[in-house]
């Protein structure tokens, strides 16, 4: 075996280890078995929560931030807009059930609305608090905590037209007040005020943290989308998984896994998972405290956003307002509050990955074709029409290249028995035949280069992006963001039983699609002779194959441009090489790829020019 076949073995193999090492490190996670839903006992607060004033002032049971799960029997306000429903506690007022309107669990028929923010007692707790943090003489009984009950003294529903009012006054002369109002989407202003009608100056900072008990269940725990904390800080941004919050490290005012940053303008704060997020946006120039914290004993995370410290004069009130962000990652909608509402780069909230400068634009051409068909599958082939026109004159310079590359066979075959095993003697040969001919033996491979990164972010954008989540194409293909359902298994549905669990072999039960993949790489193959090597003919027979299998388990939207890419790749190739004066026989490769022959099959014919 020459070296030539020896690293293109190597090649295919590593390819493959790595394909097959990527489905064995990452698999989907599987839901942790739950015995029954958490109770207020199941997630205690137990946390050093530092004062306005600087100081660390221990919580206990009853403190500021140990929530209780008796919401729901003190009362609570609903919550009712085109996007989001679920309803306010009075007890803290903190917003802790939210749905999202016209997002579904499932394709099932009657799937309930994605949930959100759930409260404690909940399977997995997830809420917003706000409240304030004292210094001076105050302590956290003069602050409204997570259990304060606060009086709805203002309106009876929040929806975008009708915002509520909240009020609780302190027994030091402290009236405070908290105004809640929605938009038609996701985003939430909240201002909260305090009063002194008291005779001595109060000092406290406004306090507001998003907090979730336990790791989601759902996360997808795949490296290339990012979930947990997301922070901007100015023009920096920074993220944490999961697993990334026991080890924040130590700081001395927020405890022992935390990490603190003081923000002095266009920042925000919050948690970020496959289709949704939370966020706290303080105004773009307001400073503040940023601040990450984690709770091993009741494996709670929070992000805190706290505001400078107030220091309110008798008779005197004051106000700060912050907003939150509460639902689905749509890049239209957060585009719009990052354009119209000064969100400082908020779109960039969405994890468009290494290859952001490709991701971005692929994303923006792919939804602007989708607004004018109005059926992602057929906009993902619009998208591939377009990139592949895109890329056409590097695909014509390739293609001709590689004619001429074929033309040159016979001389570089001869050459190479001339030079026998005088390796460099052959080298300097073949370079001058490809200087006196113009041929760039590397012509071919710069479309090919500059498909991977593209490949990758067209990935990332199917994968990430919550504008194909549950988008159909046609017939069986009901969601693009998920692989093909169909299965050879039930003869692609027409036998009547389910598709078995396969686990870790779930490539096997192969689909529609990736079987219309493997033949259109087949096909495209077909273009050109076999390798006169049986080593390279082995190895260029099975590849259509084993990228069928590995390929079959990732999303539909996906196969479809690989399958539409293919296609039209083999119309330019063969329309450009019959421009060079060679006739594919296509029909003939595939007749001698099913039999032996003892000589290898002619080159294509070239036909006499005029």
């Amino acid at each position: 075996m020459d070296e030539q076949n020896r690293n293109l073995i190597l090649a295919i193999v590593l390819s493959t280890a790595v394909l097959i090492g990527w489905t064995l490190m990452f698999p989907p996670p599987e839901a942790p078995v739950l015995e029954g839903p958490a109770t207020a006992a199941d997630t205690p607060v137990a946390a050093d929560t530092p004062s306005a004033g600087g100081a660390t002032t221990a919580t206990t049971g009853g403190a500021a931030d140990n929530v209780s799960a008796t919401g729901a029997d003190i009362g609570r306000v609903e919550i009712e807009t085109p996007r989001l429903g679920g309803s306010i506690s009075l007890q803290g007022g903190r917003i802790d059930d939210l749905e999202l309107h016209g997002y579904k669990t499932s394709l099932d028929a009657g799937s309930p609305d994605v949930t959100l923010f759930a409260p404690v007692g909940a399977q997995e707790p997830y809420f917003v608090l706000y409240g304030w943090a004292p210094g001076g003489d105050l302590g956290f009984d003069d602050v409204p905590s997570a259990n304060t009950v606060w009086t709805l003294s203002d309106g009876d529903m929040l929806t975008p037209e009708t915002p509520i009012t909240l009020t609780w006054q302190n027994t030091k002369g402290l009236k405070f007040s908290r105004t809640i109002s929605v938009d038609a989407d996701y985003l939430f202003t909240v201002t909260q005020s305090v009063e002194n009608t008291g005779s001595a100056i109060a000092r406290l900072a406004p306090d507001n943290k998003i907090v979730r008990v336990g790791q989601p269940l759902d996360q997808q725990g795949f490296f290339i989308i990012h979930e947990g904390a997301i922070r901007q800080t100015g023009e920096e941004r920074e993220e944490w998984d999961w697993n990334d919050f026991p080890d924040l490290g130590g700081d001395p005012r927020w405890g022992a896994s935390a990490d603190a940053v003081q923000v002095q303008e266009n920042g925000w704060v919050g948690f970020t998972d496959h289709y949704w997020m939370s966020m706290m946006i303080p105004a773009a120039d307001q400073p503040f405290e940023s601040v990450l914290r984690y709770s091993p004993p009741s494996d709670r995370y929070e992000t805190v956003v706290r505001l400078n410290t107030l220091a309110v004069e008798p008779g005197e009130t004051q106000a700060v307002t912050t907003r939150l962000f509460a639902g689905a990652k749509e890049w239209e909608t957060i585009r719009d509050y990052q354009d119209n509402d000064g969100i400082h780069e908020f779109v960039d909230s969405i994890d468009w990955g290494w290859f952001f400068y490709l991701t971005k634009p692929i994303f923006f051409l792919l939804h602007w074709v989708n607004q004018i068909i109005g059926n992602m599958g057929w906009s993902i082939i619009a998208l591939t029409l377009i990139i592949k026109a895109v890329l056409f004159p590097l695909a014509y310079r390739s293609y001709v290249s590689m004619a001429k590359m074929k033309e040159l066979q016979p001389e570089m075959e001869k050459l190479r028995e001339k030079a026998g095993d005088d390796r460099q003697k052959l080298q300097q040969e073949m370079m001058a035949l490809y200087k006196k001919e113009k041929v760039n033996p590397a012509g071919g491979c710069l479309p090919i280069l500059l498909q991977i990164p593209i490949f990758f972010s067209l990935y990332k954008v199917i994968f990430v992006t919550i504008e194909l989540r549950h988008a159909p194409w046609f017939g069986w293909i009901t969601d693009l963001s998920a692989p093909d359902p169909s299965s050879i298994f039930n003869l692609f549905g027409i036998l009547p039983f389910a598709i078995p669990e396969l686990g870790l072999f779930e490539f096997l039960s192969l689909g529609i699609l990736p079987i219309l993949l493997g033949i259109s790489m087949w096909l495209q193959q077909k273009l050109n002779p076999a390798p006169a090597d049986p080593t390279q003919q082995m190895i260029f027979a099975w590849m259509p194959w084993v990228f069928m299998f590995m390929l079959g388990v990732f999303a539909s939207g996906l196969l479809v441009y690989w399958i539409a890419n293919n296609t039209i790749t083999f119309a330019q190739q063969y329309l450009i090489m019959r421009s060079q004066g060679y006739k594919p026989d296509v029909f003939g490769n595939i007749r001698s790829s099913f039999k032996r022959k003892d000589k290898p099959p002619e080159e294509p014919t070239k036909k006499a020019k005029k």
